[in-house]
């Protein structure tokens, strides 16, 4: 469809879905995507517009105002709008906008963890080609007539989300990127059993140990300390399982520094003794 808005170019089209009850029930979905080329005087201004807004700023500026506070987004950039609340957006230069509205049954838990990373609304991805090929992928089969697939919708969303999800303030590559939490886990999965002090977590993902321990955190959930005791836990859960390991050899293979801190623990995160806990799985 050929929008009506003023300010907006004839060259510009976008597209209504309405979701199934499957889709809204799982997945992620489009409820609009356009491709809009904006001309200089643009503005809009919404009290509440029920989805999230995904832009991608093809050429050009755009003035994003959330919450009392106007930021100007040039080329390049991703903006991850929260449209349930007043929003809007104005071009006093003109620009290019590739841009999708969208929701989920996740989509706030995941916008909440973006904000929260990148540290505002937008972003200039680094490596922004896999995010740019999903919002096309979505445009484009409205535009193009192809056949809708609403699982393939989800999968193109997530992957913009993941991407933006990945995005760690002022590193320079992807390895960076993952290593304050991905490398940091890998090694705790192989070496949860021994002493594995902070400073060498922190030593392992090129950080001070206060930065370290704050990056993990917001990465995980959880601090360093508390993510080893949920591996050492889930790791007797299944012991007790699926071995014929005494509750001692458990302890002992679990790194826990006793029988009683780890009967402790134990009862502590699950609600039950490790015995209980076998007895009741084996019924």
């Amino acid at each position: 469809m050929k929008s009506r808005e003023s300010f907006v170019s004839a060259e510009s089209d976008y597209y209504v879905y309405v979701p199934s009850r499957v889709a809204k029930d799982m997945f992620f979905y489009p409820l609009y995507t356009g491709r809009f080329i904006y001309e200089p005087g643009y503005s809009l201004r919404r009290d509440s517009y029920d989805s999230f807004l995904l832009i991608y700023i093809r050429s050009g500026r755009l003035t994003v105002e959330l919450d009392d506070q106007a930021d100007i987004i040039t080329a390049g950039s991703f903006v991850l709008i929260d449209c349930y609340k007043p929003h809007s957006y104005r071009t006093e230069t003109g620009c290019e906008a590739l841009w999708c509205h969208f929701d989920g049954p996740s989509a706030r838990a995941y916008y909440e963890m973006i904000v929260q990373r990148i540290g505002g609304n937008s972003v200039v991805l680094r490596e922004p080609a896999n995010a740019v090929k999903a919002l096309t992928a979505i445009y484009d089969t409205f535009h193009n007539g192809e056949v809708i697939h609403e699982a393939l919708f989800s999968k193109h969303i997530t992957d913009i989300l993941t991407e933006l999800c990945l995005y760690v303030p002022g590193q320079s590559s992807r390895s960076q990127m993952l290593q304050t939490s991905d490398v940091v886990i890998s090694y705790i999965g192989e070496h949860f059993a021994e002493d594995v002090p902070v400073e060498q977590l922190a030593q392992l993902a090129g950080l001070s140990k206060f930065h370290f321990i704050r990056a993990f955190k917001r990465d995980t959930g959880f601090t360093p300390h508390e993510y080893i005791i949920h591996v050492r836990i889930n790791t007797a859960k299944y012991l007790l399982k699926n071995s014929r390991l005494s509750i001692r050899e458990i302890c002992s293979a679990t790194g826990f520094s006793g029988e009683s801190v780890f009967c402790s623990s134990f009862k502590k995160h699950v609600g039950l003794t490790p015995l209980e806990y076998r007895t009741l799985e084996g019924k």
